[in-house]
């Protein structure tokens, strides 16, 4: 197999070759390009030192990205090419960075402090592949399996537990029995790592291809970064419109819906506050009545810790709050969820409850998709008819009101409430004449 490189990588590479030294890319870029898939940026490791990079490319401007660590940027054709001296990583600190790193000139030395095989890999046209620990075999049987003993690997740096679980949902791979036996067994590691690199990894993993097996099979690797979703475990909810417990419906709903971080994160966090919700009647039946709303309560503690921006989080709340409201053919329920959501957010409930439902039993499935499909065309003439679904739709407002002799701001509340209420109806026209000429009616009774 022959990658096809950059022109501006194979530029690097020959000159450092020039100049004597080796070089090569490196880690997931070679690994993409083996799997068919384009890499987002070409990491090139050398034997040459940092600053015997910098005069090997003294015609061009570099970037010092991380010298004491091996690293040069390099400007070329307006990208940066970052060129890392081969490595051998020191005794790790707090599990998760080397307390010192040095410089080695054998590439096997670099590979081997890698994490996974199918990121220890390197490639050049003139020596082809360096893959010591088997990646290009491994990727052909689907395996995520560690270099060397994957519980050193994870002492190391515990952040690679979740790095394994995302690149094994990512590419449908396997876990390697040892390296899955190592990532339950060291799970209380990643107390050590920021939460800003768990949400980023944790969003990996949901919007991988096999999410819903992950989420099963490691359950307890995500209890451990979300501890709030443990209840949900092996939950039976004991109702026909289900056939799965609380988590497994969580699982199999996260799998279902389109790989967006906002729909897998909401689907994610849906049910979570249904175990508190549960009451149980005369005939062994479950109800969770309030659910969406300690869910939402519990989502918010979860999101805010994970340092998920505040747009996000009051979207993903909006979406769970409403994510069991019940479209039953009546128009005026899409329009008052719509005025509380907005169009895009709408669109995506709709996506939300369409998991949901496939990720039940299918007890009144029909009748569900029914109403949902019926929702989706009431949104569709809504929009394109530009009926009204808020109070900011209105012709009238607080100043119109005003100019008719309603000066109270109670009562001026109250009236554009009232006036909304008869257009969502149906009653009155949406026109300022028609509403105007109410309001004057209701000064003549009152």
């Amino acid at each position: 197999m022959i990658i096809n490189t950059p022109k501006e990588v194979n530029t690097i590479i020959q000159k450092l070759n020039n100049s004597g030294f080796e070089a090569f890319i490196v880690g997931g870029c070679v690994r993409d390009c083996i799997m068919g898939n384009a890499p987002h940026d070409w990491d090139i490791c050398t034997s040459a030192k940092p600053d015997q990079t910098q005069a090997c490319f003294c015609d061009y401007k570099t970037i010092d990205v991380g010298k004491k660590h091996g690293t040069i940027g390099v400007v070329m054709h307006g990208g940066i090419y970052e060129i890392t001296t081969y490595r051998v990583d020191g005794e790790y600190e707090d599990n998760r960075h080397p307390q010192s790193v040095e410089f080695t000139s054998n590439i096997n030395d670099d590979l081997s402090r890698r994490d996974f095989t199918v990121n220890a890999m390197a490639y050049n046209e003139k020596d082809g592949f360096i893959d010591p620990f088997g990646g290009r075999e491994d990727i052909a049987n689907k395996l995520i399996k560690c270099v060397g003993n994957p519980t050193d690997r994870f002492n190391e740096d515990s952040l690679r537990i979740l790095r394994g679980l995302r690149f094994a949902s990512r590419f449908d791979f396997e876990i390697e029995a040892n390296t899955a036996k190592a990532i339950h067994n060291c799970k209380s590691l990643l107390h050590n790592v920021a939460n800003e690199r768990i949400r980023e990894e944790l969003l990996g993993i949901l919007c991988g291809k096999s999410v819903d097996k992950i989420l099963n099979d490691y359950r307890d690797v995500i209890a451990g970064i979300i501890p709030e979703i443990t209840p949900c475990f092996d939950f039976e909810q004991h109702t026909p419109h289900h056939c799965y417990d609380v988590y497994r419906h969580i699982a199999h709903s996260v799998g279902v819906i389109e790989p967006e971080p906002l729909l897998r994160m909401s689907m994610l966090l849906h049910d979570i506050g249904k175990p508190q919700a549960c009451t149980t009647d005369i005939n062994g039946r479950c109800h969770f009545k309030g659910h969406p709303k300690i869910s939402a309560e519990m989502a918010d503690v979860i999101l805010k810790r994970l340092r998920f921006s505040n747009a996000f989080i009051s979207d993903c709340l909006k979406l769970i709050i409403y994510h069991d409201v019940r479209f039953s053919g009546n128009k005026k329920t899409v329009k008052r969820v719509l005025g509380k959501l907005g169009k895009e957010n709408m669109e995506r409930l709709f996506k939300i409850q369409y998991a949901d439902t496939m990720s039940q039993s299918d007890y009144n499935r029909e009748q569900k998709l029914t109403d949902l499909n019926t929702a989706k065309a009431h949104l569709e003439e809504i929009i394109r008819d530009n009926e009204c679904f808020s109070l900011k739709q209105l012709s009238v407002n607080g100043k119109d009101l005003i100019e008719n002799g309603i000066t109270d701001g109670r009562e001026i509340g109250g009236m554009l409430n009232y006036l909304f209420e008869k257009v969502l109806n149906n009653e009155l026209e949406n026109d300022r004449q028609t509403l105007i000429k109410a309001v004057n009616k209701y000064n003549t009774k009152t």
